[in-house]
């Protein structure tokens, strides 16, 4: 059996800069597996970070601060996959973790995904922004380029939203995905706890 601490680094090369993203296949198998097919297919390139998540412009409770990314064609999107919540991975919403974003259970892919500024216990399982009690995926979290995870969520959000529940979050203009790649092989490293 594999250690479940097995990684795989995968870095996103974005206009604002790289980030290193060290996913966890053996604790979340079935998040970081779609979030590494989007990876090995190619779908990330030309995607784009393209939504901030700040106190000052979230609409739901409790207030959350992420930044959001995926693709920007959803014909491109392969079929959702089913959800792995905290409690199941031990993985939990920390500074820099990296998760799928969803609406109800089962409906979230590596089509889009959110990176947490600050630790954000809300979005764990037991935690109150969904009101199923769920809680997202977390699959992995960033290990070089929380600056430009930072520059990102500072950015002009007055885009033309897609609905009333995203306004003033959309970035202006997004933050470009040039290219993502795996950059290592499976290696041996401790995930973010409980």
């Amino acid at each position: 059996m594999a250690d479940r601490a097995a990684t795989v680094t995968v870095t996103l090369e974005t206009t604002a800069g790289p980030i290193d993203v060290t996913v966890y296949p053996e604790r979340a198998p079935v998040s970081a597996g779609d979030f590494l097919r989007y990876v090995d297919q190619g779908l990330y390139d030309g995607g784009a970070f393209y939504r901030v998540v700040r106190a000052d412009n979230d609409h739901g409770t409790p207030r959350i601060e992420v930044i959001q990314g995926g693709l920007q064609d959803e014909s491109r999107a392969l079929p959702r996959v089913a959800h792995e919540t905290t409690r199941d991975t031990g993985i939990t919403h920390l500074d820099g973790t990296i998760s799928l974003a969803r609406g109800a259970p089962g409906t979230g892919s590596g089509a889009a995904f959110f990176i947490c500024v600050g630790d954000q216990p809300a979005l764990d399982f037991g935690g109150r922004r969904n009101a199923d009690g769920l809680g997202f995926a977390v699959f992995g979290r960033v290990t070089r380029g929380m600056g430009v995870v930072h520059a990102i969520y500072g950015m002009k959000s007055d885009g033309p939203a897609p609905s009333e529940y995203v306004q003033g979050q959309m970035l202006s203009p997004p933050v470009a995905i040039v290219r993502a790649y795996r950059k290592s092989s499976p290696t041996m490293s401790s995930p973010p706890g409980r």
